[in-house]
């Protein structure tokens, strides 16, 4: 008896894209980076295992959060499981709290710099105008 072994299937960049609701040009920018990996046709033309498809919406909720795509490469062992349920070694951790810290010091320098236009207009008389949405924080 002879068994045969069926390679997984293969998808061309614009089929995964579609896939995983994500555009050429950024799983083009994921295998620049190292995440992702392709093999190429006779016709040139990337071509993607069908479990790839696992591993960029990974990528995609990693960057969601807010990780870059630097931060990610930390996740490398985990993006082809369920990357949400598997335990975050310590490294992971420390890069998603150091990307946090990063993430807070620019909201902080953002508030601050709204919070000087916002007293350089009261002085010049112009007022504040009310932001959408949102109440005003008291100064």
């Amino acid at each position: 008896m002879r068994l045969t072994l069926m390679a997984e299937p293969r998808m061309r960049i614009g089929e995964l894209a579609e896939a995983t609701g994500t555009t050429p040009r950024a799983l083009r920018h994921y295998e620049q980076a190292g995440l992702i990996t392709s093999v190429r046709a006779a016709n040139g033309y990337r071509l993607y295992d069908a479990g790839t498809a696992v591993r960029v919406r990974n990528v995609r909720h990693l960057l969601d959060v807010g990780l870059t795509l630097d931060d990610v490469r930390v996740f490398l062992p985990c993006l082809d499981g369920d990357v949400m349920a598997a335990p975050a070694s310590e490294k992971a951790l420390r890069v998603a709290a150091d990307r946090l810290a990063v993430l807070e010091a620019r909201i902080a320098a953002q508030v601050a710099v709204r919070d000087r236009l916002a007293a350089a207009l009261r002085e010049a008389g112009g007022g504040v105008p009310r932001r959408r949405g949102r109440e005003r924080p008291a100064a």
